[in-house]
Order: C-alpha cells, then structure tokens, then sequence
C-alpha cells in the first residue's frame, strides 16, 4: 500500500514582517492558496499536518476549510532558523548552507540539522498515516532538504530555482518507508 505525501511549499509571502512565525502571504499568496485548494480537491486526502509558521498554514488553510479537515500543527517541519537578526544577503548565506551542510551563523540551524528534524518527523508521519494521503504544509529550505535526503543530487542550483517559487508542490510517494517517486509540481502553470 502506497502512502502519498504532497508537500505544500507556502504562497508568497509578506518580506515586510521579519518574524518568521507570523509572517502572513500577500495578498497575492491569498490568491495563490486558493489554487493550491484547486489542485489538491480531487487528490483524496485524509490528513493535513503543517508547519506552525502563519504562512506555511494559511496557504493549505482554504482547502482544508472547504474539505472540513483539522490541520494538525507539526513543530518539526518549520522552516530553518538563520539567526536573531535579519540576514541582508540571504542568497550567499544559503550558497555557503548548500556547500557546507554543517554551515551555520552563531544562533541558527545548519542544513543538516533541518533535514534531520525534518525526516524524522515525515518517518514517524509515515508510520502513523500508513496508507493515507497526506498534505503538509512546509518552506522552501526545508523542502528542498527532503528532496536532497532521496535524491542527493538535488543541490544549491535546485534550491535557487524554485527560490521564488512560491507556492509549491512536492508530491512524494512511498511504499512503506521507501521513498519510490519524487514528482515537482509548479501549479501556478497547472
């Protein structure tokens, strides 16, 4: 039995707010998670877990109120901690991240701790919705560091092209706890 995984990478949001957990979409994101609830309608899913980041929930927030679906907020999957402080040059910041996956600033996460987190929170996914069809709703970075744990070639040039993509989907299929398809969905061109 399959298990299927969409991963929602979330609409656009506001830059203007620098709290990462509050930062709500623009007003183009609101517009961008109703085509998320387009495309996710006719996928058969049971189970919606999310990111406790504003923007990570609010973009599978229409499609879960339409289907009646509790989303069940999921510490593990929130986006990488880069610092205290606002990063300036946030693109050569990630650059030496995808370098060096053990790179980090004196308050933040590096790649690798983000990608542990984040599997052993989809494996024990996994294991609790066997079978199920699964929405989560997530980031790009942490995203791209699942990609990169079933498919090692995904890299820093991968991560700089869906940079600005937003939102985002990654459908991951799996039988039992192996990963057997890694599908990448820009639904903005669906």
């Amino acid at each position: 039995m399959k298990t299927v995984v969409y991963f929602i990478r979330h609409a656009e949001p506001d830059y203007s707010v620098h709290d990462d957990a509050i930062r709500p979409l623009t007003d183009k994101g609101k517009k961008d998670a109703l085509k998320v609830a387009a495309y996710l309608k006719d996928k058969g899913i049971e189970v919606a877990l999310s990111s406790p980041y504003k923007r990570a929930i609010d973009t599978i927030k229409p499609f879960v109120d339409t289907n009646n679906i509790n989303v069940e907020l999921v510490d593990n999957f929130r986006e990488r901690k880069v610092d205290s402080c606002w990063i300036e040059d946030f693109h050569g910041f990630s650059q030496k991240q995808w370098e060096d996956f053990n790179y980090k600033l004196s308050d933040g996460e590096c790649l690798h701790e983000v990608q542990e987190r984040n599997i052993k929170a989809l494996e024990k996914v996994l294991k609790r919705f066997y079978g199920k069809d699964i929405v989560i709703g997530t980031h790009g970075t942490a995203l791209s560091t699942i990609i990169n744990y079933y498919e090692s070639s995904y890299g820093y040039k991968d991560f700089d092209e869906i940079r600005l993509l937003t939102p985002w989907v990654v459908k991951f299929t799996f039988d039992e706890m192996i990963c057997v398809k890694i599908e990448k969905i820009d639904i903005l061109k669906v």
